[in-house]
């Protein structure tokens, strides 16, 4: 049995990947486990050890010292300790070791399924605690299978699961076709570790850029803000770290070649790269681009931006369903409504059939001499002569 214990433990160390210590102490705890169901008790403590180069099991029991035992499983007489050890008093724990004849085989025997099973949750640990690290990570990986929908993907150690609503709408994908995946979360189950990938998470943007834009890892320019609807539109907030650098055309590259390589691993989505701003009014006319904004104004109470675009602008700043305008509110966390330059003409109109205020100051009020005369020169034109006053009369 000892060479068969090495040469077991030396076959799944390599077929499973795993360390050979973990698998030494999982079959540790499965042989203290057998020798209690069929040599001792339960409640007993025992433990195993192998040794290392034979591979030969040493069992050692532990019992307490007293003067008449009860439970002979947990308990040893004063004079049967001192035979295991020189000097043992009543009250002391003492450990010792016992083979009993037989062990071996039975042990072998017994042990077997608990081994599987606990080689098995060794693994699984493993796997989680591996992969439980890359949360909110990108990984690639190649489609193992599609059922109903959802896609499993391999990982190398482990099988992703990419859930129809992860997946890019319209995407199609095939068996062996290898893919970026966003690593959403990875939960431990009685079935082992389940991760959990995305295709539509705005994670995936941000990798897909640091990919392409070396300038990122450098330092010198850094996305700030992602709002993206999977497959349709994404728009990505950039800023410059360092004077002189143009973070939009660093992020679009030469000819558009970065930005165009980020949009082919997503299915052709469009990008609208935004350049960051500090000042909420300036950040919210960038990501409302390309329409032209006439000007935003900001409650910040409510969180409400009222922006006014020119009519024929209209639509474009609301985009498709309203796509481009909901994004542009994701994008920089305010609540966008969109007026058009008509309904602030009619306000500037309402604003001018008011009567002015009173001018204050000390320079000359030319309209109020303006209208004065006026009103003298029709005055004089409807007014009847001094001649003709005194020829009627």
């Amino acid at each position: 049995m000892p060479s068969q214990f090495l040469a077991a433990i030396n076959q799944m160390s390599d077929e499973k990947g795993l360390p050979r210590e973990i698998i030494i102490e999982t079959v540790e705890a499965a042989l203290a486990a057998a020798y209690k169901k069929d040599y001792g008790d339960k409640d007993q403590e025992v433990r195993v050890e192998l040794d290392q180069e034979t591979g030969e099991p040493h069992v050692y029991v532990s019992k307490e010292v007293v003067t008449a035992p009860e439970n002979e499983f947990l308990q040893i007489s004063k004079k049967a300790a001192q035979a295991h050890r020189r000097g043992a008093k009543v009250g002391e724990t003492i450990e010792y070791e016992d083979n009993p004849e037989g062990f071996g085989r039975v042990a072998a025997q017994t042990a077997k399924q608990v081994i599987i099973q606990r080689i098995r949750e060794a693994e699984r640990e493993i796997v989680f605690s591996e992969y439980k690290d890359k949360e909110d990570m990108v990984l690639g990986g190649v489609v193992q299978r599609i059922e109903g929908g959802t896609v499993y993907v391999d990982l190398g150690k482990a099988v992703g699961i990419l859930f129809s609503s992860e997946q890019i709408p319209g995407e199609r994908t095939y068996m062996g076709q290898r893919l970026k995946v966003y690593v959403v979360r990875v939960e431990q189950t009685t079935r082992g570790p389940q991760i959990v990938l995305s295709r539509a998470h705005p994670g995936l943007v941000r990798h897909l850029f640091s990919l392409e834009v070396p300038e990122i890892e450098a330092g010198s320019v850094r996305i700030r803000e992602v709002a993206r609807e999977a497959g349709v539109r994404t728009k990505i907030a950039v800023e410059s770290t360092v004077d002189g650098v143009d973070a939009v055309g660093t992020f679009v590259g030469g000819r558009g070649s970065r930005v165009q390589a980020v949009m082919s691993e997503l299915g052709e989505e469009k990008i609208d790269i935004i350049l960051y701003s500090e000042d909420a009014q300036a950040f919210i006319t960038n990501a409302l681009s390309p329409t032209k904004v006439i000007n935003v104004t900001l409650d910040d109470g409510t969180g409400k931006a009222v922006v006014k675009v020119p009519e024929d602008q209209l639509s474009l700043a609301i985009g498709k369903q309203g796509q481009n305008v909901r994004l542009a509110a994701k994008l920089t966390g305010w609540n966008i409504d969109i007026t058009s330059a008509d309904e602030s003409r009619v306000e500037a109109a309402a604003e001018a059939a008011d009567p002015a205020p009173p001018r204050r100051g000390k320079g000359p009020d030319l309209e109020g001499s303006l209208i004065q005369a006026v009103n003298q020169q029709a005055a004089g034109e409807t007014a009847p002569s001094e001649p003709e006053q005194n020829a009627s009369s």
